[in-house]
């Protein structure tokens, strides 16, 4: 059904006002959302559509007579359990398409920030395809196929493992080749079809925010996919060209070197190139230079194998595969530079506007830095554990191959050193800003709660606990930026790698703490690694049998999901391209059939309706109002999405709906938050004009003793929604009336 067909059965009624909730993140459906145990479909589909409640069945009207009706999209970003858990190992990917959207906003900035991610993005493709190459011809090939107590018992190795190594390559690099066409289907094949909810061509608004849903990321992602394919294929060129020039040096291969180069250094130019990457329609010539460097790369391959095989030499296997660990450490070492360069382009343009505030345009630093850090944590796991299955001997109890790259022993030492020191940092500014944090919660407590009785002394405490664990949340982000810097680090340390030493012997020569120590916690770092790798999968499997459980998992990827592909094709699509285009139009079509629209969004949900205020008409947006509720849109968007989330945008929101806004938010929240001024009791108003009616604090919980009849006191909500509320009705009840007071449209039009 179209999102703008007319509802089956009781028609929308002229003159009424329709309250539109939009839920948050991994709602539990429209019937929580609406708070009616029967509802029925009235538009769209089955991934999202728009319900209302069962007529006879249930109340179909909210407070002040409202016609209520829920808009479900929580379908759109989930899926099937496979594309959950496909999501799990591809978050690195994700992750860095949420850090290009993250730049500060300012154009010299973003001209250099995405095209930095970008190419960052391009080395996340080249690990991918190492960590394969080190499992299939590293430690199998070469290593294993190469002593027969690795191949002995094993009849999957033992029929390849007299074959000469250069067979034994070329065969096992089909597992790589396997790998680059797996996630190239997976990145070729559609998840959701979004071409039918394309916004209104006349945009409404001018603000970056606006143009939410109207991307057509289909151009860029194609000609993007085409230029990873050919990385991926021209990393494994190199990979087996390194290993043949080891050997000696014939013109043949330093020839396909060459090429294989020319490859990736074409790649890294077209994404540095906006004029040819990033322009929005399918154009021929565009499309053709994308797929001809792809189409060389894959040609480039096959001869690389037919040279390996047609030009046989006498292979010397000692160790672990020559130019692996070199061409793996130096794209460590690229990491660390990359994220250098990003982090110098950030702090100057932070020198040049002093008057942002900290640290707003950060967040990019920090995100992608997390994306090539779990990007070499799981590589490095990968090949740890097959390490681990092939050096087993039953007899000795010994080792039988050299194991895997000393690169990726350097590279978890750097993760698990960030990620300790980190974890270290947050729980000591966790201490010391706890004073301030218990300060600030008892004067609140002491506003809301003046004369408390003796018996409410345990809830007071819960209370100021509830809101000083809520106040932590605005010290993460500076958390997340020194992890990127000691991710960044720990990314340059592993150049110690082509001195061949092994992190415990270089500390214990220097500290002089004892290697095996050091070996100790690295290994235990690597196992907690594939313990929180386990753990998703198992989270990704149970998400689907729990919504409770499916409600914490599904954060994650509906806040990423939101925003659409732009640094690497390998990551889910965006289901705003079809959420905020169809809210708008079910918007429009609602005014245009005589009704008002109060627009409700909860949470995350929050963002979806500010995004599409921006896209309705003057002539639709006068008839609507907006209600949020828990909303995040200032305390993180605003500091994590600057360019698209700041004080102009929230006015201009506030001035298309007539300022008839209200946001409601609780001190016991640890995401929402005001969003002009807090206005909190008996404290000078810093917001003047229209936007200093719009925000209304809560306070919560609504009291600290049980009531009459119930034997325990209000629960404190937090960041729950708050529909059934009676602070929620009574701004129901507001907004309800200044749109009735609003002249509505003329008849017919």
């Amino acid at each position: 059904m179209s999102a703008g067909a007319a509802p089956p059965g009781r028609p929308v009624v002229p003159g009424g006002v329709v309250e539109l909730r939009v839920h948050g993140v991994s709602s539990a459906g429209a019937a929580q959302v609406l708070e009616r145990p029967l509802v029925r479909q009235v538009a769209g589909d089955r991934s999202a559509g728009f319900y209302r409640p069962r007529p006879g069945h249930a109340d179909e009207h909210g407070a002040d007579g409202v016609t209520l009706e829920a808009y479900q999209w929580n379908d759109l970003p989930s899926g099937t359990v496979t594309r959950t858990l496909s999501l799990l190992f591809l978050l690195p990917f994700m992750l860095l398409n949420v850090a290009v959207w993250m730049r500060p906003g300012d154009r010299s900035a973003d001209a250099l920030v995405r095209p930095l991610c970008r190419v960052l993005g391009l080395s996340l493709t080249a690990l991918y395809v190492l960590a394969v190459v080190g499992v299939a011809l590293d430690l199998v090939a070469w290593q294993c196929m190469s002593a027969a107590a690795c191949t002995s018992d094993r009849d999957w190795l033992s029929w390849l493992g007299g074959r000469p190594v250069e067979v034994r390559l070329v065969v096992l690099a089909l597992a790589p080749v396997a790998a680059i066409c797996l996630i190239w289907w997976g990145a070729t094949r559609p998840g959701r079809s979004f071409t039918a909810f394309r916004a209104p061509e006349r945009a409404a608004s001018t603000h970056p925010l606006s143009t939410v849903g109207q991307w057509d990321a289909e151009p860029l992602m194609g000609r993007l996919r085409s230029i990873h394919v050919a990385t991926a294929f021209a990393t494994l060129d190199v990979s087996l060209l390194a290993a043949r020039a080891a050997q000696g040096t014939p013109r043949m291969t330093v020839a396909l070197l060459v090429a294989a180069g020319a490859v990736l250094a074409a790649c890294v130019v077209l994404v540095c190139a906006p004029a040819l990457i990033d322009r929005a329609p399918a154009d021929p010539r565009r499309d053709t230079v994308a797929r001809a460097v792809r189409t060389v790369a894959i040609g480039l391959t096959v001869v690389v194998g037919g040279h390996l095989l047609l030009a046989p030499t006498r292979w010397r296997p000692d160790g672990g595969l020559p130019g692996y660990g070199s061409t793996l450490t130096w794209l460590f070492v690229g990491h660390a530079g990359l994220l250098a360069a990003l982090a110098a382009v950030l702090l100057w343009h932070r020198f040049r506007r002093p008057g942002r505030r900290p640290p707003a345009g950060l967040g990019v630093l920090a995100v992608a830095a997390a994306a090539a850090g779990l990007a070499v944590a799981y590589s490095a796991e990968l090949v740890h554990r097959a390490a681990d299955v092939l050096n087993r001997d039953a007899t000795t109890g010994g080792t039988v191959i050299a194991g895997p790259a000393r690169a990726y022993t350097w590279a978890i030492y750097g993760f698990f050193r960030a990620l300790l020191v980190t974890l270290l940092v947050a729980v000591l500014v966790a201490l010391l800003s706890r004073p301030v944090r218990r300060r600030a919660a008892a004067a609140i407590v002491a506003r809301d709660f003046p004369s408390p009785p003796a018996e409410a002394a345990t809830r007071l405490r819960q209370v100021r606990t509830a809101i000083v664990r809520a106040r932590f949340t605005d010290l993460l982000v500076p958390l997340t930026v020194l992890f990127a810097v000691l991710a960044g680090v720990g990314a340059a340390t592993t150049a110690m790698a082509l001195l061949r030493p092994a992190p415990g012997e270089v500390l214990e020569r220097r500290t002089h703490v004892p290697a095996g120590l050091v070996a100790f916690g690295i290994g235990a770092g690597g196992y907690a690694v594939s313990a929180a790798v386990l753990g998703l999968v198992v989270a990704g499997i149970f998400a689907y049998r729990s919504t409770g459980f499916r409600h914490h998992v599904g954060v994650l990827w509906d806040l990423a999901t939101f925003w659409p592909r732009s640094a690497h094709p390998f990551a889910p699509p965006c289901y705003a391209e079809r959420a905020v285009p169809e809210l708008a139009r079910r918007i429009t079509f609602l005014v245009e059939s005589g009704n008002g629209v109060l627009l409700a969004g909860y949470s995350h949900g929050s963002v979806l309706v500010a995004a599409t205020i921006l896209q309705l008409p003057p002539e639709v947006s006068d008839r609507v109002a907006l209600l949020t509720y828990s909303s995040p849109l200032r305390r993180l968007y605003a500091r994590l999405f600057p360019a698209y989330v700041d004080d102009a945008v929230l006015r201009e929101i506030g001035d298309r709906v007539g300022w008839r806004w209200r946001n409601l938010w609780r001190d016991t929240d640890p995401v929402g938050g005001w969003v002009f001024s807090a206005h909190r009791p008996r404290a000078s108003g810093t917001v003047t004009g229209p936007p200093a009616g719009v925000d209304r604090r809560l306070r919560d919980p609504d009291g600290l003793v049980a009531p009459p009849g119930d034997s325990v006191p209000p629960p404190i909500k937090g960041h729950w929604p708050c529909e059934s509320e009676r602070s929620y009705a009574e701004a129901v009840r507001d907004l309800t009336g200044l749109l009735r007071a609003t002249p509505g449209p003329p008849s017919g039009s």
